[in-house]
């Protein structure tokens, strides 16, 4: 049954830096080509540096990472390319780019329900989590490989795309969330690509963040939390979701304008 096109296809070569937008990528098992390849592993702590806490990192999505045939090349807001030192600097922490996953990396998580009562400036609670739970070896995916957001959620929410760094925006039609109802099934896109739908995917302060020109925007958490609260696994509370998780059956290409079809 179809259900939707493929609307925009976006890549984040450097986990929780912002991305480029393509018009077509291979996927494989381990998602888009050169997706979240590289990470920013925090020299104090020795966790993976994210967003998802931003008292410590909200400046990493004012930073651009494109990668090009020589590598990864990071610019910052001025559009200017910086190196590992400077962007160090700048962040004001000591980072290092790197290519693997540490065995059993970390990254900290500011809790969404402290966020949502406290707001972004106060200090908030922090969970710590593994990541790549649900993704193959190697990567910075936060739990799988893949990320799936549909145009009738960003309309339910009246917000861009961008906040929630989806892989696959989906133009679908109907009420929002649509996307919930097909955790458990398959997907194919256009002639090759296979994917299952795994987990609702839990939001947290990230989308509320200043994203390169997009200033703060509260409501990017807080209709969701009204709207949209849901049990993204077994043993999880119903927390504040928008898109969902999705890993690779059969690899393929998928380019915009994609038929989606759900199996």
């Amino acid at each position: 049954m179809r259900i939707g096109t493929v609307e925009r296809i976006r890549r984040y070569p450097v986990k929780s830096l912002l991305g480029e937008e393509l018009g077509e990528a291979g996927v494989s098992e381990r998602g888009l080509d050169g997706d979240r390849a590289l990470g920013l592993l925090d020299a104090a702590s020795g966790r993976v540096a994210s967003a998802k806490n931003p008292r410590l990192w909200a400046e990493m999505l004012r930073f651009t990472a494109v990668l090009h045939p020589g590598g990864v090349v990071i610019t910052g807001p001025d559009g200017r390319a910086v190196g590992e030192g400077e962007l160090s600097a700048l962040l004001g922490r000591e980072v290092s780019l790197v290519s693997e996953r540490p065995p059993g990396a970390t990254v900290e998580r500011a809790v969404p329900e402290e966020v949502l009562s406290r707001g972004i400036d106060r200090e908030v609670a922090v969970t710590e989590n593994e990541i790549g739970r649900a993704a193959p070896a190697g990567g910075f995916f936060d739990f799988a490989p893949l990320h799936l957001l549909t145009t009738s959620t960003l309309d339910a929410v009246a917000t861009e795309a961008a906040r929630y760094r989806p892989n696959l925006v989906i133009r679908t039609e109907g009420d929002g969330y649509v996307e919930n109802a097909w955790v458990g099934r398959e997907l194919r896109i256009g002639p090759d690509l296979r994917l299952r739908v795994l987990a609702p995917t839990p939001r947290c302060a990230v989308p509320t963040l200043v994203h390169g020109e997009l200033p703060r925007s509260t409501a990017a958490l807080k209709v969701l939390a009204a709207q949209n609260r849901v049990v993204p696994l077994e043993g999880m509370p119903a927390l504040p979701c928008a898109g969902v998780y999705a890993q690779v059956v059969e690899p393929g290409r998928v380019r915009v304008g994609d038929a989606v079809s759900l199996g």
